[in-house]
């Protein structure tokens, strides 16, 4: 599903981009055509400006004499055409117009009314393209969907066409010959001009009228533009004009009649107009479609840089605070659980680090019904104050409440069975615990295996990403998290619940919030480290990641009606999970417009300011990296990274969450994602930190 839209999404910007920006922006005159001329016959450039490049001897018409073909180049223009076409109808003048396909699919009024009132319309391409430089494909292109444009717009087709940059056939070049053939190939006569009023140039309506105005009695194709500006000259001059040479004896008609030709145009069937119709349709659509993205990127851009200002002056303040004293020393014994289904790679390491603490603590492992001998493992360290109980496999949830049935004391640290523990982590995670409205403190979790370019990205999301929201939350009081692998909790808090839920699959997001609903408040310890495994391929790093995105989807709308409440459960629902739907959900989803639309700019657009406005998001990126670094006690090496992170990492997390919210909205059940486990981090030596 995502595949289509983004496809679809692709095509309608093509589109767009293809109809608004591939176009030729300077006037017909202003390019003047430049190479050899040795192929054009010498009958083509002292003829008439109607030529037929059919096979055999090319031919060409010229208007009778005292006639003269007005003809409008580039529009419809919801301004100008009106106009002219008013003054046309006061003076009983009809003329050929000579219309660009994307302003036809805009004004599509505009062209029925040129028909409608005698006048003759032909081609100008589709996009004002200059068909003597275009590729082949693309002039195939521009002639067909011209034609299309005009049969959904008016019911009828032309053969007339004027290419655009054309002049008079003395000004031929043998592109441009090239060109006349291959549209004649397409069943096009191609119309040139015999004099310029040079009205684009806006010179003054003086200068139009004496351009305009014929120096004998040959007959003219006089070129004239209702589009394409500011044509106020040309309205003008055409008022003066137009009865002027009418009283010298000058006639006023269409192409075909001053050359003598059969009617041009001829209505198209149902078929060809229905495609006419849908491709107006469809342009419109692109239209409607750049409009939304482009809200939907400011939003976009709205919201990154919200982000950035508020997780940035959080982490300030909230690193002021770091001498917080929350009451008298905890000194109690604290419960350890470590809920382990086949960690037997791990869970040495993890079981060492604990009892290394200096915090006094039991530890109990609840073997899930592993069948890598994890409990064995446990066993055979024989550490005194580590006990291991045996359950069948009923998931973390139930071992965890499990645990805490067996547990003796009143602060729980809850522990995943692949992470180690700095020394005094224990220590420092029950303080906050002095105060008696913490029910439950978030440890600072660290990635341990960081060294390759995947462990690096994931180190960068734990300090910029989790790390600063956190702090964000700590001080908003609406933690919506105390992750798995280091979080304490108060032992009656727990009870006063009923313990842990194993209704989501985010069962440490679903415990965090119900404590905040019952009024406890949760708070970040950022001295309180551990380590923990990360994924170690992309393919363990998406199951892992969307486990834990779809349980917060989960966990969010089983909480909603914390929105409504007051209280501790107030504050996490309109600040905590307003936080989250933003930034964890609105934001991820915003993800692909936001580079759909680079990729617009890139081909369409300025690239040099699309690169520059990419250049200054990674700067701000880099900017709050480099803090909150700092504020963790991080070296900013790993930082290098960033930039290659926008381009895969990023697009992948998102790709999680938009799989993840396509998966709620379906109402599938997502099965229990669990990481395979390597044992790459060690137990720490002394309290100077993890190596």
């Amino acid at each position: 599903m995502l595949t289509m839209l983004l496809v679809c999404l692709s095509s309608m910007l093509l589109l767009n981009g293809y109809t608004h920006h591939m176009f030729g922006a300077e006037p017909d005159g202003a390019v003047k055509p430049v190479g050899q001329v040795g192929a054009v016959p010498p009958s083509i450039r002292t003829g008439g400006p109607v030529i037929d490049a059919g096979p055999g001897q090319p031919r060409s018409a010229s208007p009778a004499a005292r006639t003269i073909a007005l003809t409008f180049d580039d529009g419809p223009d919801p301004v100008w055409t009106p106009r002219v076409l008013d003054l046309l109808k006061a003076q009983h003048v009809h003329a050929t117009f000579f219309v660009v396909g994307t302003a036809v699919a805009a004004h599509p009024e505009l062209a029925r009314r040129i028909v409608a009132e005698g006048h003759q319309i032909a081609a100008h391409t589709f996009t004002h393209a200059n068909l003597s430089e275009a590729a082949g494909w693309r002039r195939s292109l521009e002639l067909r969907q011209s034609q299309l444009i005009l049969a959904g717009a008016t019911g009828v087709s032309t053969t007339l066409l004027r290419p655009p940059y054309s002049a008079e056939t003395g000004e031929l070049t043998d592109r441009d010959w090239a060109s006349i053939q291959a549209t004649r190939e397409s069943g096009y006569l191609t119309v040139l001009t015999t004099q310029d009023s040079e009205d684009w140039r806006r010179p003054g309506t003086a200068k139009v009228i004496a351009n305009s105005t014929p120096r004998g009695t040959a007959g003219q194709v006089l070129l004239m533009h209702d589009a394409g500006g500011d044509r106020s000259q040309t309205v003008a001059a055409l008022a003066k004009l137009i009865p002027t040479l009418k009283a010298r004896g000058f006639k006023f008609a269409t192409v075909s009649d001053a050359v003598g030709l059969p009617s041009p145009t001829h209505k198209v069937g149902l078929l060809e107009r229905g495609r006419g119709l849908a491709l107006i349709g469809a342009m419109r659509v692109s239209d409607a479609v750049l409009n939304v993205l482009t809200w939907l990127l400011y939003a976009a851009g709205a919201l990154c840089v919200l982000r950035a200002i508020t997780t940035v002056v959080a982490a300030r303040r909230h690193a002021r605070m770091r001498d917080w004293i929350w009451g008298p020393p905890v000194t109690e014994p604290v419960s350890v659980i470590v809920p382990a289904y086949n960690e037997s790679a791990g869970i040495e390491a993890a079981i060492r680090s604990l009892v290394a603490s200096d915090h006094p603590l039991e530890v109990i492992v609840v073997d899930d019904g592993s069948t890598d001998g994890t409990a064995d493992v446990v066993e055979a360290m024989r550490i005194p104050g580590v006990r291991v109980i045996r359950q069948a496999n009923s998931g973390k949830p139930i071992a965890l409440n499990t645990g805490l049935q067996a547990a003796h004391f009143n602060l729980i640290v809850m522990v995943d069975g692949d992470t180690v523990f700095e020394p005094d982590a224990v220590r420092m995670l029950v303080q906050p615990f002095a105060h008696p409205s913490v029910g439950a403190v978030s440890g600072n979790a660290k990635v341990g295996n960081r060294r390759g370019l995947l462990g690096r990205w994931q180190h960068i999301e734990y300090v910029i990403g989790f790390n600063l929201d956190r702090r964000l939350f700590d001080l908003a009081e609406c933690m919506p998290t105390v992750p798995g692998a280091v979080g304490g909790f108060r032992r009656t808090a727990l009870e006063r619940i009923g313990g842990l839920s194993d209704v989501t699959l985010a069962e440490d997001t679903d415990l965090t919030m119900a404590l905040c609903r019952d009024g406890w408040r949760v708070v970040y310890e950022e001295r309180a480290v551990a380590w923990t495994e990360a994924p170690a391929s992309l393919d363990a790093l998406w199951r892992q990641r969307y486990r834990w995105c779809y349980g917060t989807l989960q966990a969010m709308w089983k909480h909603r009606g914390a929105w409504v409440q007051r209280g501790q459960s107030g504050k996490l629902g309109r600040r905590g999970l307003t936080y989250l739907t933003l930034f964890q959900v609105l934001l991820p989803l915003l993800a692909p417009v936001v580079d759909v639309f680079a990729i617009y700019g890139l081909v369409f657009l300025d690239p040099l300011r699309v690169g520059l406005v990419w250049l200054g998001f990674l700067a701000v990126q880099m900017a709050m990296g480099v803090y909150a670094f700092r504020l963790d006690g991080e070296r900013a090496g790993p930082l290098w990274t960033l930039p290659l992170q926008q381009f895969v990492y990023r697009q992948l997390m998102y790709l999680v969450v938009i799989q993840s919210v396509f998966t709620a909205l379906a109402g599938s059940r997502l099965r229990w994602q669990r990481m395979e486990r390597y044992g790459s981090l060690r137990a720490p030596a002394s309290t100077e930190g993890f190596p």
